[in-house]
């Protein structure tokens, strides 16, 4: 069995404003022991309340989880701090490869920069391409956009599977081993059947797997269960509602198993979710 797990964990902060990255790994470690864990809203040297030194984040949950290896995806970085998605495996790794998303104009919008780690590991399963994201909130057009990149590189790598290059041996120009099995995760932020949740789940453009919504394959009958909403009010004042999401390729399909969804924890606005398969 191999399991993913997929966080938001707001750099620690709880609906208490108590910023925790020990009660963060007590959550995780109280889902299982996912082989591969994927974190969105970590930080790097950034002041993040003001009786609190800057920390290194990245550094401070590595320590937790110490037969893990840590890959950071800044999607912001300055000279000083960082910010991004944090991706931790106990799975031997192939290969790692970070996108920067597009960010095309959204007048009048708040909006940052956005990230997608990649990371091919093999699982139990067999090579197994695992993607963290976090994507705009702010700009449904940038969410749009971001989503239809996130299927392009998808079918960039099929198509050199189908139409593979002049590999050597060894070196940057050899093969670094990129998964035709994917699973896509992370917080999205779009809701369940927004334009943009459609267009993840869309035709595919070529020859590429298809991509599918783990949950509505494991619960058909059943309405996503939230995944923010539910102790956060005052961020999100709409309620619980579902943001954060796991999308897989054919392949993957006939070995899914549970996906489970922590309702109990308000140790982030977001709530941690783990797929089996």
């Amino acid at each position: 069995m191999t399991c993913v797990l997929s966080w938001n964990i707001q750099n620690g902060k709880g609906v208490d404003n108590v910023i925790s990255l020990d009660r963060i790994a007590e959550v995780i470690r109280s889902m299982g022991t996912p082989d591969v864990i994927c974190l969105q809203e970590v930080s790097r040297h950034q002041r993040l309340h003001e009786d609190l030194p800057a920390s290194d984040q990245v550094a401070e949950i590595a320590t937790r989880f110490p037969e893990y290896r840590a890959i950071f995806g800044p999607a912001v970085q300055t000279g000083e701090w960082a910010f991004g998605n944090l991706s931790l495996t106990r799975l031997p790794i192939l290969s790692t490869v970070c996108h920067a998303l597009p960010q095309p104009p959204a007048p009048g919008r708040r909006h940052m920069q956005r990230q997608a780690i990649e990371l091919n590991v093999h699982a139990e399963t067999g090579p197994l391409r695992v993607v963290n994201t976090h994507l705009e909130f702010h700009s449904a057009s940038q969410r749009l956009a971001q989503v239809l990149r996130l299927r392009q590189i998808h079918q960039e790598i099929a198509a050199n599977r189908l139409s593979p290059p002049a590999y050597p041996a060894n070196g940057p120009y050899s093969d670094i081993g990129r998964a035709q099995d994917c699973l896509i995760c992370g917080d999205f932020n779009m809701e369940v059947d927004s334009p943009e949740y459609v267009a993840m789940l869309s035709e595919p453009i070529a020859q590429e797997p298809r991509f599918h919504d783990a949950w509505r394959l494991i619960h058909p009958e059943s309405p996503h269960a939230p995944t923010c909403g539910i102790f956060d009010h005052d961020q999100w004042p709409m309620g619980a509602h579902c943001r954060d999401y796991f999308f897989l390729t054919d392949g993957l399909r006939r070995s899914l198993g549970r996906l489970v969804v922590d309702t109990s924890t308000n140790a982030s606005d977001h709530q941690p979710l783990m797929l089996e398969f």
